[in-house]
């Protein structure tokens, strides 16, 4: 395949650091990587923008089915955490998950992925965490991997059985965590499918002593740390992830100077989600400006899930990026793509434009990168190639 009449074709290149942008020009794709020479199929972009596929790093995409009640008690003035309380939040979900077969998760995670590619996201991590069982957590991780081998776009799998305590163990927490240690993680390693291991460390959910047991057992079984750090209040979260070598620490809105400086001090990419704050209503969003100011890498996600976010859209948060983090268009652009590819270890792979590297492209229906945020829910997205091959949306 080759693009002709690329107007603008915009990248970040880590080599330089800078978000680049060349005009007029073409780009020639060889089966599923971008190349220097090809003989295939020419498509005219018209003059358009062209850009790399959205890398969405961090969302819950296995449940069952959404938490619309939940949205209405926020609006009458209810709390996420007061609604967590009386029995909401994570653990409304946990039914759905145990008791649907997995065929009919399947089919609701995949029409969750159709939308995920239509808006231009061509790579998306997906956590485990709504089952909170060792059957229903493997059970899980069957879904990511099944729908990952039939869809078109790619889903790297994520543990997430730390999401909360269920039911069962509402007294018993360190009942649980053993059980995440001695049982469920052997057994996750053992099934092969995840890659990361993620932990909700926060007041309330596990604490920092808990959350550094259950990533000490996962690396020892070959899962990277990544976690939830820091949302609701400072719980030493962030410095938790420096310690235990996070590749990753997200959410972030509440976090500490100390925090921010150990994620500094130890390469810890922020992965911000600014639609969470959004969805919830809440005016504090993660401090965006301090943590690149401090030379914190920064990526940004969705996190798409059934009751605290159902945003898909990238082109929105990067939207959400600049209007309430301050972060340039340039740098949410950068965060959406490169750095997001990062926190998944895929930044030689995937989240820019360079020979050699997949051909995960969108074709814009916009001439500039300026449009993107500024369009706001337009995304005007022409076409969206996912490894070499055109989708049709």
């Amino acid at each position: 395949m080759i693009l002709k009449n690329i107007g603008q074709l915009t990248s970040y290149n880590p080599d330089s650091g800078e978000v680049e942008t060349t005009s007029n020009t073409s780009l020639t794709i060889d089966g599923d990587r971008i190349a220097e020479n090809s003989n295939g199929e020419a498509i005219d972009c018209g003059g358009s923008l062209v850009t790399p596929g959205f890398v969405d790093p961090h969302t819950h995409s296995v449940f069952l089915d959404s938490r619309e009640e939940e949205f209405a008690l926020r609006l009458s003035g209810v709390s996420y955490e007061e609604i967590a309380a009386q029995g909401g939040g994570i653990n409304a979900s946990i039914n759905g998950v145990r008791n649907a077969s997995k065929e009919e998760l399947i089919k609701r995670v995949s029409k969750r992925m159709d939308r995920f590619l239509k808006q231009g996201t061509t790579t998306v991590e997906c956590k485990t965490g709504y089952g909170l069982d060792t059957k229903s957590e493997l059970k899980s991780l069957q879904v990511i991997h099944e729908v990952n081998e039939s869809h078109e776009i790619d889903i790297i799998p994520t543990f997430l059985g730390a999401h909360a305590f269920p039911p069962e163990f509402a007294d018993e927490h360190e009942g649980y965590v053993d059980l995440l240690c001695a049982e469920m993680i052997p057994a996750v390693a053992e099934q092969g499918i995840a890659v990361f291991c993620d932990v909700f460390c926060e007041n309330g959910y596990f604490n920092v002593d808990q959350s550094r047991r259950i990533f000490k057992t996962a690396k020892n079984h070959g899962l990277t740390p990544r976690l939830h750090a820091d949302e609701f209040e400072d719980s030493g979260a962030a410095e938790l992830a420096a310690e235990v070598g996070a590749v990753s620490a997200d959410h972030l809105m509440a976090v500490s100077t100390a925090g921010l400086e150990k994620m500094a001090e130890y390469g810890v990419t922020a992965t911000l989600l600014p639609g969470t704050t959004f969805f919830l209503g809440k005016d504090t969003y993660a401090p965006a400006r301090k943590l690149l100011e401090k030379g914190i890498d920064v990526a940004l996600a969705t996190d798409f899930n059934p009751g605290s976010c159902q945003i898909q859209s990238m082109p929105f948060i990067i939207s959400l990026a600049c209007i309430h983090l301050g972060m340039t268009v340039e740098e949410a652009f950068a965060s959406a793509t490169y750095y997001s590819a990062k926190t998944l270890n895929l930044e030689g792979e995937v989240g820019s434009i360079a020979i050699g590297r997949k051909a995960d492209l969108i074709i814009w229906d916009v001439e500039m990168l300026m449009n993107i945020p500024y369009n706001v829910t337009d995304m005007s997205i022409k076409m969206v190639i996912k490894n070499g091959k055109a989708i049709d949306l």
